[in-house]
């Protein structure tokens, strides 16, 4: 294959200037504090462990990011072509030589490693920089700070499988875990969930919110001689509905999520069984007239599941009176709410002043619900992947996801430092895993480092710069601002809708923008006409150079 011109930041000579003096520094770093016991072999495997990580930080970051958001067509090809090539048609090489890099390591030179050097350049090139760039703006995707990426590499070197909580003889890692989020729980102000675990993401955490609302749904319609034998999580989905007469589980919502539809196929009630109850104008706002109807249907039970912070528009279902009926509505008619918070319930930790109220209005009352989905991933700005699931019931959620049977995995009693008796469970008696990343530390490291404060001025600053750029959309000539154009300013969290006004420009409006590189958006769908998305969820977030840079690539267009 023919060789590419690397980036200036990735070329041999510029990598070997960076390297040497690291290598040396390092080198004498280590034979100071490393125990000399360690013997020559393990010191210089850690030595290059150390240097190839400070390498790929700094060749990977120290670049301005927003000057190439995404990668260039070329690049994505040049890749795709390497790997291809390195892979053999996806065959493992049998041991032997490795396929060797011919171009890109300075014309044969050795100036780093062969692997190092494919990783570098050919396939970082081709990665996106959705953690680097403020002005990643697809897929409502954080980025990631630099507390909670130091803490993640920690939990990549050590490794630790976070499923049995032996505080004593085993890992501390189960009590971080707890205290991560239980301090989560309060920056949300959410202190009645005592049932807490971490996911994957809100798609788990939305498998996980369905899993128990079936669980209490048809346990609480099950006689008294049946609930003897326990509810879906033994019987079965199929001969607990039978006992409980129950003939059909429902799932209410409005606008929800394509998770939601995936998380009732995955337990077992279908896809069919999501049904859209929102109003025609506001199709995000939950009809509570027509949630009322549906659960007075006979034989049929329901999850009720609350989009806070639907995707396309980042509006909220529910509002704090409309969550206090809805409360009412599900305890008269036995039936579980959901709340998909995605991202949307990180509005609750915005910092308590005016310029926020409609959003806290919006948010309120979401306490009342049964069980909370969100994502860590997205404005908390941890690593992927990182998800959250709160429950106000820790024993429906054992009831669901208990790993019997197997002695070896016995919960273990344990104390804290205090000496008082704690009541951490392990986590795989509430969750969907048995094996575990630790994905506590990150989130512990960044609400320890940021606090209450700091971390509502971050998030803050995400809204501001949502609303500046829906202010300067509904103000162009050019653009509309989406669903509404007399929508109220204040009511923007993070999620900016809009289309182009001439038509042909709105057919490739998405792929104009980001061909800029400049910055990216996501492409949806509104009222059957093409329209684009942008979310803001940096911690990177400077609201006037972003808001220029916006400015800048729309004007342009």
């Amino acid at each position: 294959m023919a060789s590419t011109p690397l980036p200036d930041h990735m070329q041999p000579t510029y990598v070997d200037e960076i390297l040497k003096p690291l290598e040396s520094r390092i080198s004498e770093l280590l034979d100071e504090f490393c125990p000399a016991n360690q013997g020559t072999e393990r010191l210089n495997d850690v030595k290059k462990l150390v240097v190839n990580y400070t390498v790929l930080q700094i060749l990977t970051q120290t670049f301005d990011p927003n000057l190439c958001v995404t990668p260039r067509p070329k690049d994505l090809a040049q890749a795709e072509a390497w790997v291809e090539h390195y892979c053999r048609d996806s065959f493992i090489y049998p041991g032997d030589e490795p396929p060797k890099n011919s171009g890109f390591a300075g014309d044969g030179k050795e100036f780093y490693s062969t692997l190092i050097t494919h990783i570098l350049a050919d396939i970082v090139p081709a990665l996106n920089s959705q953690a680097l760039s403020s002005r990643y703006y697809g897929f409502v995707t954080g980025g990631v700070h630099p507390v909670a990426q130091a803490a993640d590499n920690v939990v990549t070197a050590l490794d630790q499988n976070v499923q049995v909580h032996m505080p004593s003889t085993h890992s501390i890692s189960t009590v971080v875990e707890h205290h991560a989020l239980s301090m989560l729980r309060s920056l949300l102000d959410l202190d009645g969930f005592h049932g807490k675990t971490f996911t994957t993401g809100a798609t788990a955490s939305n498998i996980m919110g369905l899993a128990c609302g079936r669980e209490a749904v048809i346990s609480a319609r099950l006689p008294e001689y049946a609930k003897k034998s326990g509810g879906v999580g033994e019987l079965g989905l199929l001969a607990a509905c039978m006992a409980a007469g129950v003939k059909e589980v429902q799932v209410l919502t409005s606008k929800g999520h394509s998770s939601l539809y995936k998380a009732a196929s995955v337990v077992g009630l279908g896809r069919a069984a999501v049904k859209d109850l929102g109003f025609a104008d506001a199709p995000w706002v939950l009809d509570l007239k027509a949630v009322e109807r549906e659960l007075q249907r006979e034989d049929v039970a329901n999850i009720i599941v609350v989009s806070a912070g639907e995707v396309n528009t980042g509006q909220f279902g529910t509002t704090g009176e409309t969550m206090k009926e809805l409360r009412q509505l599900a305890d008269r008619y036995k039936a579980w709410i959901h709340i998909d918070g995605a991202f949307g319930i990180f509005a609750r930790a915005l910092p308590k002043t005016e310029r926020f109220a409609k959003l806290f209005e919006r948010t309120a009352g979401l306490e009342l619900a049964d069980s909370i989905a969100a994502d860590g991933h997205k404005l908390l700005n941890v690593p992927y992947d990182n998800g959250i699931f709160f429950c106000s019931s820790p024993e429906v959620m054992s009831h669901v996801f208990q790993n019997p049977n197997a002695a070896y995995l016995a919960p273990v009693a344990s104390t804290s430092s205090s000496g008082t008796t704690t009541d951490i469970q392990s986590p795989l008696h509430v969750g969907l895993e048995n094996s575990r990343r630790f994905r506590a530390l990150p989130v512990y490291a960044l609400l320890v480092h940021l606090g209450r404060g700091n971390m509502g001025e971050m998030l803050a600053r995400m809204v501001d710069l949502a609303r500046r750029i829906a202010a300067f959309i509904r103000g162009s000539d050019k653009y509309d601002l989406l669903p509404d154009e007399t929508a109220d300013i204040d009511c923007t969290h993070v999620i900016v809708l809009f289309k182009a006004k001439n038509p042909d420009l709105n057919e490739v409006l998405v792929e104009k923008i980001n061909e800029t590189r400049r910055m990216y958006v996501s492409p949806t769908k509104w009222n059957g006409e093409n329209a684009v998305r942008i979310a803001v969820g940096s911690w990177r977030v400077d609201v006037e150079e972003d808001l220029a840079a916006v400015k800048l690539v729309l004007n342009s267009l």
